[in-house]
This record gives structure tokens, C-alpha cells and sequence, in this order.
């Protein structure tokens, strides 16, 4: 059973929050129950695939021993940095395979979550590193792991937050703040999910680029169709595993945040994806320019941050999938991200002009048109667009 998409999910998912309910209005902790949920609902997930379902346990299995060892070598000061790095390659290794594996559309060690749980994973290993997290309760580092409701689509939460949520009592007042936002959530999810992404799929309808006016006209409606659909799409699953979490005492974070509005790509990236793009800021670029600095790689720091966008959000275009399209999609960002650096930096006339309303305006008109030209590489329509320029 996929979460978020059929009517037997929701029924099921309105029967588990009615326990939680009783359980939050009565001043209880909902986490003993969310553990008994979470374990039903991702025994219904893999129910018809065992071995996704064997997968994600040798993955738990993995994760969890990777973890404590490093938790013990950083409190013994023994093997510490050999301990880190072998238990972040073992981590991360089943998401490398099963990615290298849909290349060839072979599934090695994939499972439905296998990306979100992973990114988990991780952010525990670099803060027990880092000497952010000293102790690892068992139960609390398994429930951050299989909690439901943002299992399969996300948002990446962080395990400090989902911590303090999970072991917290609410009062009477709280918990039916949280019910009522919880559920209108999940509404207003669903219906960005299953009416308006599903009209705007039906405006979608890429064909290799023909020639003339309303060739490219096509094009550009296409970009945009499925641009707007993606947003509606992504963000319904979003909301609704925010929902389901508020419903159970945990606040999972926010995804989106308006992000057709943004004024430039790195505005863009503040509000899009926001708990995948804090993410791989905070453990891929900042610890990149950190490492940088530090060593003098290169001779500026607006120069570090240039690379540090590049590897960035290539290693999001590969996440995404080992294809061309996705790619080229990361390394297209990549470059955006640094001429918009360099630009805002670099510019008197930016500088100038950027806080006057006609300068906001032509900002947002330019930064639209990227952020559909990016669409249309991830959603491999630049494909049919380059054949249709080839062929035409």
C-alpha cells in the first residue's frame, strides 16, 4: 500500500489518528502509540514486496550498528575518524547501489523511503561526529527512523527536533491546535495532490519542439504546465505528511514555502525542498567551504562557494537519479547558484537598483523563466526540445 495516494490509506490513517487523539487530548505521550502505528503502516507499505521489506530491515540493521559505533569510538577517542568514515560509507552504500542498480532497472537494496531514511541516517552519524549528539536512546533513534508519515515522500527532519516532539505531553489546548492544523493539513494536501496536480497533468503533453512560433510556444506552455504541476504534486505529499504528523504529536517541518515567488535561483532554493535543500547546505556546502577555507584551496571565498554550489547540487542531481536529465539538472543549478553569487556580489548595478520595485519585478520575470527552463531538464523535456531543434 502506497502512502498518500489511494482511499483504503486514508481510512486507515483517520482510524490510527483517533487513538492519538485520545491519547493527546488526554495529556498521554501519542509516542508509544506512534511506534505501534508507524510499524502497521510500514508493514502494509512492504506487505507486497518482500524483499523491499528485507531491504529496509538489513538497512535498519546497518544504520543502527553504524551509529553506535560510532557513538562508542567518539566516547573511547579510539579509531575515531576511521570509525566515522567506515560507518558513513556502509550508510550510505545501499542507497549508492540501488541508485547505480535503476540504471539498469535492476532494484539492489531499494526500498520506498530508502532516500529520506538515508539522509537520516546520516545527519545522526555527523552530529554523534561532531559531538552534537552524545547519547542514542534505542527507541528514540528507531521511532525518528520508521516514523509513517513522512517515510516514502519526505520532508527530512532532523532528529533533535523529532526528539523533543516525540517525548513532549500536550495539554488539552496544544493538542487541539495541533489535531485542527493537522487535519487541515492533510485537506488542503489532498487537494493539491489529487485535483489541482491532476489538472495540470492533463495540460501537460511534451512532443519533440516543431518549427515556428507555436512550436516554441508549445514548449514554453509545457515547461510551465509541468513545473506547476510538480509544485502541487510534491507539495500535496508534503502537507499531508505534515498532517499525519501533527495528528500525532510531531511537527514535521514545513516543504514549501511560495516558491514561484522567489526573486533569484538562491531564494528559489530557500523556499523549494526546503528540508532536502537545508540538508545538503548544512552537510554537503557548508562543510565543503569549511574544509576549504581551512586548507586555502582557493584564493577567495566567493571562488569556494562557486565550487561548493557545483558539488552541491550535482550530488542533489544524482539523488534525484543516476540519468543525464537529472544531471545535467544538478550541474545546471549548480552554475546558476554561482552566477547568481557572483553577480549579487560583484554587481554596483545590483546593488543599486535591488531593493527598488521595477528591479524586484524583472528579477522575479527572470528567475521564473530559469526555474522553468530547470523543469523542463528534470522532467527530460529538453530532450524532445533539442530532437525537435535537430530534426526540425
Amino acid at each position: 500500500m502506497e502512502f498518500y495516494t489511494r482511499p483504503s490509506f486514508f481510512i486507515l490513517l483517520a482510524i490510527a489518528i483517533v487513538p492519538a487523539a485520545i491519547l493527546g487530548f488526554a495529556g498521554k505521550r501519542i509516542k508509544p502509540y506512534g511506534i505501534t502505528a508507524s510499524l502497521f503502516f510500514l508493514g502494509l507499505l512492504f506487505s507486497n514486496s518482500p524483499s523491499e521489506l528485507g531491504a529496509f530491515l538489513l538497512f535498519l540493521l546497518v544504520s543502527s550498528a553504524s551509529a553506535y559505533a560510532t557513538l562508542r569510538a567518539k566516547r573511547l577517542s579510539k579509531n575515531e575518524q576511521l570509525t566515522f568514515r567506515l560507518s558513513l560509507a556502509v550508510t550510505i552504500a545501499p542507497l549508492v547501489i540501488y541508485k547505480i542498480a535503476a540504471v539498469f532497472d535492476e532494484n539492489l537494496l531499494g526500498f520506498l523511503g530508502i532516500s529520506y531514511i538515508t539522509f537520516k541516517s546520516v545527519q545522526v552519524l555527523i552530529e554523534i561526529h561532531d559531538g552534537l549528539i552524545t547519547e542514542l536512546n534505542p527507541i528514540n533513534y528507531l521511532y525518528f527512523l520508521i516514523f509513517f508519515a513522512p517515510f516514502t515522500s519526505g520532508p527530512v527532519d532532523r532528529s533533535k527536533r523529532f526528539n523533543e516532539d516525540a517525548n513532549r505531553t500536550f495539554s488539552k489546548e496544544e493538542y487541539a491546535d495541533m489535531l485542527a492544523r493537522g487535519l487541515m493539513l492533510l485537506l488542503i494536501g489532498a487537494v493539491y495532490k489529487t485535483v489541482i496536480a491532476s489538472i495540470l497533468y492533463t495540460g501537460y503533453t511534451p512532443t519533440p519542439l516543431e518549427g515556428g512560433l507555436s512550436g516554441i510556444a508549445g514548449a514554453i506552455k509545457d515547461s510551465y504546465m509541468y513545473g506547476f504541476y510538480l509544485f502541487f504534486d510534491f507539495a500535496g505529499y508534503s502537507l499531508m505528511a505534515m498532517g499525519a504528523g501533527y495528528c500525532f504529536g510531531i511537527k514535521v517541518p514545513r516543504n514549501f514555502n511560495a516558491p514561484f515567488l522567489a526573486l533569484d535561483v538562491k531564494d528559489f532554493w530557500n523556499r523549494w525542498h526546503i528540508s532536502l535543500s537545508t540538508w545538503l547546505r548544512d552537510f554537503v556546502f557548508m562543510r565543503f567551504v569549511r574544509w576549504s577555507m581551512r586548507h586555502k584551496v582557493f584564493p577567495s571565498r566567493l571562488q569556494t562557494a562557486c565550487c561548493g554550489y557545483l558539488i552541491n547540487f550535482i550530488i542533489m542531481g544524482a539523488w534525484h537519479g543516476l540519468t543525464i536529465d537529472y544531471l545535467i539538472y544538478g550541474l545546471y543549478y549548480g552554475v546558476l547558484m554561482g552566477l547568481t553569487d557572483v553577480y549579487q556580489k560583484k554587481s554596483s548595478f545590483h546593488k543599486k537598483h535591488r531593493k527598488k520595485r521595477w528591479y524586484k519585478a524583472l528579477q522575479w520575470a527572470v528567475t521564473i523563466n530559469l526555474i522553468m527552463i530547470g523543469m523542463s531538464i528534470f522532467s527530460g523535456q529538453m530532450h524532445l526540445i533539442i530532437g525537435g531543434i535537430i530534426h526540425g
